[in-house]
């Protein structure tokens, strides 16, 4: 599984960005020492606008054999028909879709309706688990625990970095 941290969102702002290296940093916490998971730069790395087409694009180029799949929440699937080239998305891409509270899987199927390609897309067929990116910023931006949302190395270093606007806890030893 390859994560992707996104180099320059073009779909939204977050309050105290830490900006892309950070981004890259958190993920290779998550993921390490865990070997069938990869972290890329090719957002990272890319000047101007990561949009999903284009990194799509690129891995084709890259490796043309391999097949790929974007997996989504339901509320970034409902908003799929906004994206940048939405159908080029969904033909070099399988989307697999998370439940999302509030998003029934008809309702995100309804948005999609008529969008080329749109039969490429699965649900997962799991438990919703209500844990997001937001969710854990604003926690940590409260001063509250985040710890067992994420995995140890990556709560470690939101809190001693201070990311989000968490505070720095100091230990006495």
């Amino acid at each position: 599984m390859l994560f992707l941290p996104v180099g320059d969102p073009p779909h939204r702002q977050i309050e105290r960005d830490p900006g892309p290296e950070v981004r890259v940093r958190l993920c290779e916490h998550a993921v390490e020492g865990d070997p069938r998971f990869e972290v890329s730069r090719v957002e990272v790395d890319r000047s101007g606008p990561s949009y999903s087409v284009d990194t799509l694009r690129l891995l084709r180029e890259r490796s043309p054999e391999d097949r790929h799949t974007i997996i989504l929440g339901a509320d970034q699937a409902s908003r799929l028909p906004s994206w940048h080239e939405p159908e080029a998305v969904l033909s070099l891409a399988r989307v697999a879709v998370a439940a999302r509270e509030g998003l029934a899987r008809e309702a995100v199927l309804r948005r999609l309706d008529g969008l080329a390609g749109s039969e490429r897309i699965a649900f997962f067929d799991m438990p919703r688990i209500d844990l997001s990116s937001s969710l854990v910023r604003e926690r940590a931006a409260s001063g509250r625990p985040i710890r067992y949302l994420l995995p140890d190395k990556v709560a470690d270093y939101i809190e001693a970095e201070a990311l989000y606007g968490a505070s720095t806890t100091v230990s006495a030893e």
